[in-house]
């Protein structure tokens, strides 16, 4: 790892911002998850942490994990080799839960405040899997639909876009998203052949 992405990495996992100037104060002391790479290919732009990885400090250590790895077609090793695979969320601490019991949004103050420069230092990114629609707006812009289910249903168009790196807009692995995979049989039959070919030619 070069030593400015290795500076730049002590420099979020010391990041106090949502403690120190929130525009809602974090619920517990932050935990940064993220894996930076100098040399991966292939970039997960996710969301933010959940329970479960904000206490292992491990990205997708979970069941939305699991899903996303048998999408890409990766083991877990070869998932968790940072020469292979970059995971860079929109949020990198996990934002406590809602009145409802779910995820809070990624926090507001993050990206602005890391994601330029972090991706300025990851220039051999060749493809960046966006998933969600927070993730969705910073890569994709005004190319993103109306909605996360419109933006993967327009994935053809987008990832077919001249120029580097190729972006892939995915829907959340999460299993509260079962109903919607089981609704579009086209995602697995048409998208996940696509990707694997990808990950396979960018991380084999």
């Amino acid at each position: 790892m070069s030593e400015s992405l290795d500076r730049l990495l002590r420099e979020i996992e010391a990041c106090r911002i949502c403690l120190e100037h929130p525009k809602r104060p974090l619920p517990h002391e932050p935990r940064p998850v993220l894996v930076a790479s100098d040399s991966a290919k292939i970039l997960v732009a996710s969301q933010a942490p959940g329970t479960r990885v904000h206490a292992s400090g491990v990205p997708f250590d979970d069941r939305s994990g699991d899903r996303l790895r048998e999408w890409l077609g990766m083991s877990r090793e070869e998932f968790y080799d940072p020469s292979r695979l970059a995971i860079v969320p929109m949020g990198f601490c996990f934002p406590g839960l809602d009145a409802h019991g779910g995820d809070r949004p990624p926090r507001a103050e993050c990206a602005p405040a890391w994601r330029a420069r972090l991706l300025a230092l990851m220039p051999q990114v060749e493809l960046v899997l966006v998933i969600g629609l927070y993730a969705q707006a910073w890569h994709l812009g005004k190319d993103r639909g109306a909605s996360v289910d419109a933006t993967v249903r327009d994935w053809r168009r987008i990832f077919e876009r001249p120029g580097l790196p190729k972006c892939l807009p995915l829907p959340h692995p999460s299993w509260r998203n079962t109903g919607w995979l089981k609704r579009n049989p086209w995602f697995e039959r048409e998208v996940l052949p696509v990707l694997r070919a990808e990950v396979s030619r960018l991380a084999g």
